[in-house]
């Protein structure tokens, strides 16, 4: 299969092992120096986006195992603790180390994206529009780039050294760790994604590049996190409200546009034609048989393919997940009591959209009726239980789906933030400035579509695959909705939106809330998971991963390491 899309697998620019960071020059290609003609500057931004699917498979840019597995949404699966054991520590806080090999790449990947977009508006500013008419544009993609590698990596480790374009590759190791406050970097990302968002077109003649919408979208999100202003201990301490503002300007910028959301939340989800639809603001390209390696697939969620489909069987979809869907009477979450038991598909309502979102025994795989799940399609259920992860995963029957033996991958473009998030941000800052009447439309515009989308959720017989019942929100009726209580409804809507999406820990990093609903979850959970005896939140140290050992070995001792490791 073939894709006629813009991000490539030939990246023009490589780099050798993370021990070393990003000090290796490019191998069998292009140097800066040698870049003579706008075509050659071009394919440096084309390496930049590259890089966006060049995660591995223990190191996956979806952030499955960043934010779902370390939070209360999945448990990591596989066919064991010691089956990615990095991973069991990182899920349990406890014996997160700084030596773990995970840390290390992860962090490396991320800079690698961060020196390509650097280098390529090095060989830019070299430029001028005359030679180069589309010169601006391409910064702007660079620099959105630039912004959302620093974001990733931001909310991963705190303290990170920032290293623009103006920063030669030799005095990298020179630039401390903690030289900007966690408040000035996000400024710094923010200033790339509005440079972005002011520079660049409504549309792109390519899929896959970077439009202004989804510049503002992200802007948004940095404006968000930038509000809930944290102290040394990473508790919040206040949310600022002129940062509030400027996260619903943004919001509306993306908004007020052509994308929407997807009439059935499926179609977020499913290849082919669905791909790059009218929800998505941008997604990461990938493809098969286009002569680069084992092609463009996408190798970071691979380990999330369930053992009946071939291999291997992590993120599992956590039970208090599972729990957050049930629905009382009135269609509408059990916010406040949803985990004191655990739901019954046979007696309990249900929102739609945990069907899109999570795999169970007796029910059909992906819209299929007659691909029925068993218990065997998971490797260890004693530990991990028999829910499987759906959105980011293919029916076994597309062309789509890739045997790269053992393990299976797919091309299915993914999304790196949809319309409905971006509501989500916008509601958010409005409840938070105690305009929470302003915020009920956008939280009941997306309730809405959960309640549209059962079209596709049918068993062989032609019946529903659960009991569903979803309503939107009715003050008086079936809710009160003072500030307090959307708050709640608010972040319960956005765990049932976005679960398994990446951005679960994230959020709860943001609100402050962590310790509280891991603590929570792993008390929860403790008498049915043998994995979490031990597991402990230990507030001010886990908000944030350690800064790798072997960063600050490379650095020679300038990186300091994060409070409490």
């Amino acid at each position: 299969m073939n894709k006629n899309i813009l991000i490539i697998a030939i990246a023009l620019i490589s780099f050798t092992s993370c021990k070393k960071m990003l000090e290796v020059g490019p191998r069998g290609s292009l140097s800066e120096e040698q870049v003579a003609t706008p075509e050659q500057a071009d394919g440096f931004v084309i390496a930049a986006y590259s890089q966006l699917g060049n995660d591995e498979i223990n190191r996956a840019f979806s952030m499955y195992q960043y934010g779902n597995v370390r939070a209360d949404d999945a448990y990591k699966g596989g066919g064991g603790i010691n089956d990615g054991d990095v991973f069991h520590s990182m899920e349990t806080f406890v014996t997160s180390r700084p030596d773990q090999w995970n840390y290390d790449g992860i962090w490396f990947n991320i800079y690698v994206g961060i020196r390509r977009a650097n280098e390529g508006l090095r060989i830019l500013n070299k430029l001028n529009e005359a030679e180069f008419p589309l010169l601006e544009t391409r910064k702007a993609e660079l620099r959105f780039l630039r912004g959302y590698w620093y974001l990733m990596i931001e909310n991963l480790f705190k303290q990170i050294p920032y290293i623009d374009e103006n920063v030669p590759p030799a005095d990298y190791k020179l630039i401390k760790n903690n030289e900007f406050t966690r408040d000035q970097i996000l400024e710094k990302i923010a200033a790339d994604f509005e440079f972005a968002a002011q520079t660049l077109p409504a549309k792109q003649p390519q899929i896959g590049r970077v439009n202004k919408y989804a510049a503002y979208a992200f802007l948004a999100k940095t404006r968000l996190f930038q509000a809930y202003k944290q102290n040394e201990t990473h508790a919040v301490t206040s949310v600022d409200a002129a940062l509030l503002q400027k996260v619903i300007e943004a919001a509306d910028m993306a908004l007020n546009s052509d994308y929407k959301l997807q009439d059935d939340f499926a179609s977020n989800f499913l290849p082919g034609s669905f791909e790059n639809g009218i929800e998505a603001l941008l997604s990461v390209q990938f493809s098969s048989n286009d002569g680069a390696g084992r092609g463009r697939v996408n190798f970071g969620d691979m380990l999330t393919v369930p053992q009946g489909l071939g291999c291997c069987d992590f993120q599992k979809p956590s039970q208090t997940l599972v729990n957050a869907f049930r629905t009382n009477a009135a269609g509408v979450p059990l916010l406040d009591n949803y985990n004191d038991q655990n739901v019954n598909f046979s007696a309990n309502t249900v929102d739609p959209r945990i069907d899109h979102t999570v795999s169970r025994p007796g029910a059909p795989w992906k819209y299929e009726p007659a691909r029925v799940v068993t218990e065997a399609w998971s490797r260890n259920v004693p530990i991990y239980g028999v829910y499987n992860s759906m959105k980011e995963n293919v029916s076994p029957d597309c062309d789509c789906f890739i045997n790269l033996a053992p393990f299976f991958g797919n091309t299915k473009a993914r999304i790196l933030i949809r319309y409905a998030d971006v509501m989500l941000f916008k509601a958010e800052a409005l409840i938070e400035l105690g305009r929470q009447t302003d915020a009920l439309p956008l939280i009941n515009a997306i309730r809405r579509r959960a309640a549209s989308s059962t079209t596709r959720l049918k068993r062989a017989n032609g019946q529903p695959t659960s009991n569903y019942n979803v309503k939107e929100y009715v003050p008086g009726e079936n809710v009160t909705w003072d500030q307090a209580t959307a708050r709640k409804a608010l972040r319960f809507e956005r765990r049932l939106e976005m679960a398994l999406e990446g951005e679960r820990f994230f959020d709860l990093m943001r609100w402050g809330i962590a310790d509280q609903a891991m603590n929570d979850f792993f008390t929860h959970e403790k008498p049915t998971r043998s994995i979490y005896q031990g597991a402990l939140f230990k507030k001010g140290r886990d908000e944030f991963l350690p800064v790798p050992q072997n960063q600050i070995f490379w650095s020679e001792g300038l990186y300091v390491q994060n409070p409490g490791y």
